[in-house]
């Protein structure tokens, strides 16, 4: 049975982690993000809590 050699596995592994990389870069960018709305950030919801200790 043959056997690798070690610059075929270095190789594979740079292919593979390239791919890899250039897979999540596409899943990350790609994706659209919804910026939230200027008014839904400017009312704060306040709980106020008064705790007795």
């Amino acid at each position: 049975m043959p056997q690798m050699a070690p610059i075929s596995w270095l190789t594979l592994f740079f292919i593979f982690s390239i791919t890899l990389i250039l897979f999540n870069m596409k899943i990350y960018y790609c994706n659209i993000f919804s910026l939230p709305q200027l008014s839904q950030s400017l009312t704060f919801k306040k709980n106020m809590l008064n705790w007795k200790w």
